[in-house]
């Protein structure tokens, strides 16, 4: 048996012996369907500034803002789902997994057939009027953006990107069911994030300290590796390939 194949068993033993899992999901979940990080090198940073996810660069200069991102960030929820969304989307289906939490903002786990992920960053899919709140998806965006550079609401208001920019607080709802999926769980999961930022990585610590089991599925080392009850190091899609092998030749 290959260490991959054995990385893959021991992961999903410990699923079967969870009764309540959560998992978190980063920027590595989703790089095999073609969507760099931010961070790494010839990650997003590395074409466009950060400060395009700024709210005051954006009110400042929407028009700037939507210039990088139909090329650069609209684009995300055009790729398909890789291997390890569709596992993740299979697991939920099996009840081996409960609550998704991602970090995530191409909705290619939803695309994959998982049900109500919690979406901490947003969505690319969709937008709101800052005035009146009206939403406007993705198509209606496209349209509006063929005419115009600054996309108004027929209110007058400005259009935003339902996606959290430095300087905003995430979602309360999207953190209170965070939480709760962290204090619930008797496993954790984290695959494909660092575990750098917060307060996503705080959900892990969480779980923790309520008695949960932690384990890290990620290519690198993490911010949090060294309360992990379990490391995978493994490149995600070969290693989510190979459980979805497992489970086929359960059923």
């Amino acid at each position: 048996m290959s260490e991959v194949s054995q990385e893959a068993k021991s992961f999903l033993s410990l699923l079967k012996e969870s009764t309540n899992t959560s998992v978190l999901t980063g920027a590595g979940v989703s790089v095999a369907s073609g969507i760099p990080d931010f961070r790494s090198p010839g990650g997003l940073y590395s074409k466009v500034s950060p400060e395009i996810f700024e709210l005051s660069s954006f009110m400042k200069d929407p028009a700037g803002y939507y210039k990088v991102a139909r090329e650069r960030i609209h684009t995300m929820a055009d790729t398909v789902p890789n291997a390890t969304h569709i596992l993740l989307a299979r697991l939920q289906e099996m009840g081996l997994i409960q609550t998704i939490i991602t970090q995530n903002i191409d909705g290619l786990l939803q695309k994959a057939g998982a049900r109500d992920v919690v979406e901490l960053h947003g969505t690319v899919s969709l937008f709101d009027c800052l005035q009146c709140s009206r939403k406007f998806d993705r198509s209606e965006m496209e349209l509006i953006l063929e005419s115009v550079d600054v996309p108004k609401c027929s209110c007058g208001g400005l259009i935003k990107p339902r996606i959290v920019f430095f300087g905003e607080m995430l979602p309360e709802k999207a953190i209170r069911s965070s939480e709760d999926a962290a204090l619930a769980a008797d496993l954790f999961l984290a695959l494909g994030s660092s575990l750098m930022v917060y307060p996503a990585a705080q959900f892990p610590v969480i779980a923790k300290s309520s008695g949960a089991r932690v384990a890290i599925v990620n290519r690198d080392e993490t911010g949090l590796d060294y309360l992990a009850d379990h490391i995978f190091r493994v490149e995600l899609e070969g290693f989510s390939k190979e459980v979805i092998s497992l489970l086929e030749a359960e059923s």
